[in-house]
């Protein structure tokens, strides 16, 4: 089922073809020389997201990953390749009180910046386009 989009992918993604999310670096956490995590802040924008619920998180994060790449690679009304952006965002979802995880995770990618201002719609109606304010999120 994903051997057109890996195709797709592998054919349209070199290095250079990768766009960074344009960010300002709030925190770098180091240890020994080697980065631990960082704390970017994106600015407002559109992003393709999907939230999903199986019963292990990590399920739900590949699941959502595979849906968006077709989304990526063609399953669009341009019919054409959109391009990575990297990173792909992951949510983790907790419960109300904040103290626990819930299986629900949404899954996010950055619009690049060609598409900014008119989407194409996904033929996936799991998948919607959201315009996000300025964001924080923390990168491994």
């Amino acid at each position: 089922d994903m051997a057109e989009p890996i195709q797709q992918l592998t054919r349209n993604n070199s290095p250079q073809e990768r766009q960074s999310i344009p960010f300002t670096l709030i925190h770098r956490k180091e240890k020994l020389g080697d980065l631990l995590y960082e704390k970017r802040q994106y600015g407002k924008a559109k992003w393709a997201c999907i939230k999903m619920k199986e019963k292990q998180y990590e399920q739900s994060i590949c699941l959502g990953f595979m849906k968006l790449m077709r989304y990526i690679c063609e399953q669009n009304s341009s019919g054409l390749y959109l391009g990575i952006t990297i990173p792909i965002v992951t949510i983790v979802h907790t419960n109300e009180s904040q103290s626990e995880m819930t299986q629900s995770v949404t899954v996010a990618y950055y619009l690049p910046e060609v598409l900014q201002e008119e989407p194409p719609h996904p033929f996936d109606s799991d998948i919607i386009i959201e315009e996000w304010p300025s964001t924080i999120v923390y990168s491994r």
